[in-house]
C-alpha cells in the first residue's frame, strides 16, 4: 500500500502529516505499507519527514503572491507559467511511477503539483483544510478531491457534502508529558504559575518585543517558557539578559523551537498558553485542556487567524487579544487578572476539551484504511 503526501513545506503542513502517518502505522500492521512526500524542498519537512521514514520527493512549486509591485507581478507569471507547470511534470512522472494507492494533501501551494498529476494519473485525491476560511490553493484543488477533511464546524467555500469534519490531526505523544519531568527539564523550582509563550515554528517578532517590554514585571509573578524562532533567538537572548536581574533569569526559560520531547513537557507542566492562532497550535492548546491567550496574525491570508480564534473562543475556552491591543502592560495585567480568578481558568480548561479532537489523525487514519482495503 502506497500513500503519498503533498503540503506546503510549514510546521502548520507537515505535522499534521505525521500524526496521520503514526496512526496509520498503528492501524495497519502489513509490511506492504509505503510513504512519500512530493513536495517543494524545506529544510523543516525535510527533518521531520525524514525521521518519520517517509521518502522525499522534490519538485518545483509556485504561487500567486496577492501583494502589488511590478516584481511581484514579474514572479507571478515566472511561477504560473514555468515553475508550477515544472513542478506538475516533475510530478507526474514522480506518481507515474510509484503508482500511489492515495494521495493526501495538507494544503499550501506546495500540494499543487502533487495533487494535479495524482488527479491526471486517476489516483484518489484526499484534502485537509486546516482553516475556517480556505486558502487559494486548497480552493482550487477541493475539485479534485473526492473528500475535504475540515479542522473547523462552519469551515467555508468548500460544499458541504464532500466535507468531513474532523478537526486538525495533532500527535497523539505531545500529550503524554509528565509535569515532574517537566519540572526537571525546564529547572522550574519556583511555585509560581507556568506561562507558555509559543511563537510557531518561524517565531513572532512582535509578540516576542511586546513580551521583552514587561519581562521583568512577568518573572515577578509567573515562570516563563518561551519558544521565540530560531531566527529571533540570539536578539530575544541578549535583550532579555539586559531587562532582567540574575535572580529574575532562574524563572525565564528561553527556547528557539520547542520539538517534540520538549513541546509534550512544556504542555504538561505550564497553567496558560500564549500563541498565535494557527489552526495547529489551537488543536493542540485545546487537547492539552490549557486555558489560552490567542494573538491572531493580522497578515494571514483570508484573515484566517482571526477567524480561527474567534471560533476557539465561542465556548469560552480562550481569550482572544487582537495585535492591536496587545500591548506588554495590558496583557501582563489581563494575566494576573485571570491567576486572581482561578474559576474563570477552570471553565477555560473545560472549554478547551470540549472543543478538543484529539482522535483527529486516527479518524482520517482509519478512513483511508477503510477506503483502500474496501476497493
Amino acid at each position: 500500500m502506497k500513500i503519498v503526501f503533498a503540503g506546503g513545506g510549514t510546521g502548520g503542513h507537515i505535522l499534521p502529516i505525521i500524526a496521520v502517518c503514526r496512526e496509520i502505522r498503528r492501524i495497519y500492521s502489513n509490511k506492504d505499507l509505503e510513504f512519500f512526500y512530493i513536495g517543494p524542498k524545506d529544510e523543516f519537512g525535510e527533518i521531520f519527514l525524514s525521521h518519520e521514514g517517509i521518502k522525499i520527493k522534490h519538485v518545483l512549486s509556485g504561487k500567486i503572491r496577492r501583494y502589488s509591485g511590478w516584481k511581484t507581478y514579474l514572479k507571478n507569471i515566472v511561477d504560473v507559467l514555468f515553475k508550477i507547470p515544472i513542478g506538475v511534470l516533475q510530478s507526474f512522472f514522480i506518481a507515474l511511477f510509484l503508482n500511489p494507492d492515495l494521495l493526501f494533501s495538507k494544503g499550501g501551494y506546495g500540494s499543487i503539483p502533487g495533487v494535479i498529476s495524482g488527479w491526471l494519473l486517476g489516483v484518489p485525491i484526499f484534502l485537509h483544510e486546516s482553516d475556517v476560511a480556505p486558502g487559494m490553493s486548497n480552493r482550487f484543488l477541493s475539485k479534485f478531491a473526492i473528500r475535504v477533511f475540515v479542522s473547523f464546524p462552519r469551515t467555508e467555500y468548500f460544499p458541504p457534502r464532500k466535507m468531513i469534519l474532523t478537526g486538525n490531526p495533532i500527535r497523539r505523544e505531545i500529550l503524554e508529558g509528565s509535569k515532574d519531568e517537566a519540572k526537571k527539564l525546564f529547572k522550574i523550582e519556583s511555585d509560581k504559575p507556568v506561562v507558555l509563550i509559543l511563537g510557531g515554528s518561524q517565531g513572532a517578532q512582535r509578540v516576542n518585543d511586546e513580551i521583552l517590554e514587561d519581562l521583568a514585571d512577568m518573572l515577578e509573578t509567573f515562570e516563563v517558557i518561551h519558544q521565540c524562532g530560531e531566527k529571533n533567538y540570539r536578539q530575544v537572548k541578549s535583550e532579555s539578559k539586559s531587562i532582567i536581574t540574575e535572580e529574575l533569569e532562574k524563572s525565564y526559560h528561553l527556547y528557539p523551537i520547542l520539538k517534540e520531547e520538549l513541546i509534550k513537557q512544556a504542555y504538561s507542566v505550564c497553567d496558560i498558553i500564549i500563541s498565535r492562532a494557527g489552526s495547529g497550535s489551537i488543536f493542540e492548546i485545546a487537547a492539552s485542556g490549557k486555558p489560552s491567550i490567542l494573538i491572531p496574525l493580522t497578515e494571514s491570508a483570508q484573515n484566517h487567524q482571526v477567524k480561527n480564534a474567534y471560533i476557539y473562543a465561542e465556548n469560552g475556552a480562550t481569550i482572544v487579544m487582537e495585535e492591536i491591543n496587545f500591548t506588554s502592560h495590558f496583557f501582563v495585567q489581563k494575566l494576573k487578572f485571570l491567576f486572581m480568578h482561578p474559576n474563570e481558568l477552570g471553565k477555560m480548561r473545560k472549554a478547551a476539551l470540549e472543543f478538543a479532537k484529539p482522535e483527529a489523525a486516527k479518524t482520517i487514519a482509519q478512513y483511508f484504511i477503510d477506503y483502500l482495503t474496501s476497493k
